[in-house]
């Protein structure tokens, strides 16, 4: 049996890896398919410390991106509450219902920050009142504000 090489992936490779990984594969499968094709280069100490240098930004960057969303949702629940106006019928029923639209855009007014609507999840609103939305900031981070659905 001969013996395996270790290559680093270029691409992520289903049932093989993902981008900078790793992995033990057969010599002609490396040596015919993956570096040709540019899909991996054989590991040697030098690209070694190139994917760890790499790696480390990449953790660096989800870092930084989950710390702006900690201060994202620190602001947002500072804030605290966000008061949407509908037209109100009887009983104080609203007519239509309150979307995720019209959260984020009450949110954008009050902040200044865009919103993605997707990340935002209601309870079904039909009547005036407070009710709570959360907000997905990050994978990681959610944020829990209150809205209040007030009469025009």
């Amino acid at each position: 049996m001969a013996k395996r090489v270790k290559v680093v992936l270029n691409e992520t490779i289903n049932k093989l890896g993902f981008t900078g990984d790793l992995v033990e594969v057969a010599p002609g499968y490396a040596r015919n398919y993956l570096i040709p094709k540019g899909l991996g280069v054989v590991a040697t100490p030098g690209i070694l410390r190139q994917v760890e240098q790499r790696r480390l930004k990449e953790l660096e960057r989800l870092k930084a991106e989950k710390d702006a969303a900690e201060a994202r949702k620190v602001a947002l629940e500072t804030i605290g509450r966000f008061v949407i106006k509908k037209q109100v019928g009887e009983a104080e029923a609203i007519f239509g219902t309150v979307t995720t639209q019209e959260v984020a855009d009450a949110v954008e007014a009050a902040t200044n920050q865009s919103l993605d609507r997707r990340g935002i999840s209601l309870p079904d609103i039909h009547k005036t009142g407070f009710y709570q939305a959360q907000i997905k900031l990050h994978p990681e981070v959610i944020a829990t504000v209150e809205v209040q659905v007030a009469p025009l």
